[in-house]
C-alpha cells in the first residue's frame, strides 16, 4: 500500500462499516465527512474518529452512539465518520486487528429516536430474509 493512502473504516448512518481506501490528505478526509474535519479521541486505541465537525449543526442524520465504558452513551456522532489509526504524528492505516475491533463495535447500524430531552438508541435489525406475500388466507381468517 502507498505511503500516501490510509486503509480505514468508513461508517455511513444505517449501514455496515466498510473497509475503505483513502487518501492521506485534508481535502480526502473532509470529501469523506462532507465538510470541516474534527478528530476525536474516545477510545484507549491509538485510533481516532474523523467526522464532520459540523454534522448535527448541519442536520445530518445521526449515525453510532459513542459509549463510555460503562456502555451509557455520551455522544453521537452525526453524517458518515471514518475510524483511522495513529501514526508517530498523523493518521495511519489501521491494523487488521484494529480495523476487525471497530467494525465489531460499530457494526450495527443504530436509529435515534428523541423523546422529550432524552434520546433513544435502538439497533437496527438487519433486513429479514424476505418472504413471500401469503395471497391466499389461511384457514383462522376464512371463517
Amino acid at each position: 500500500m502507498e505511503e500516501n493512502t490510509l486503509s480505514v473504516l468508513k461508517i455511513a448512518p444505517g449501514q455496515h462499516p466498510q473497509q475503505v481506501e483513502i487518501d492521506n490528505d485534508l481535502k480526502a478526509l473532509q470529501q469523506a465527512v462532507g465538510g470541516s474535519i474534527a478528530a476525536v479521541y474516545p477510545f484507549a486505541d491509538p485510533v481516532a474518529i474523523i467526522c464532520n465537525d459540523d454534522g448535527k449543526l448541519m442536520g445530518l442524520p445521526l449515525n453510532r452512539a459513542l459509549r463510555d465504558e460503562d456502555g451509557q452513551m455520551y455522544d453521537v456522532v452525526a453524517g458518515d465518520f471514518l475510524v483511522v489509526g495513529l501514526g508517530e504524528e498523523d493518521f495511519a492505516s489501521l491494523s487488521p486487528e484494529m480495523a476487525q475491533k471497530y467494525e465489531q463495535l460499530f457494526h450495527q447500524p443504530e436509529a435515534f429516536l428523541k423523546l422529550g430531552n432524552r434520546l433513544l438508541v435502538l439497533p437496527v435489525p438487519d433486513e429479514p430474509p424476505t418472504e413471500k406475500p401469503r395471497t391466499k388466507p389461511t384457514a383462522e381468517y376464512d371463517r
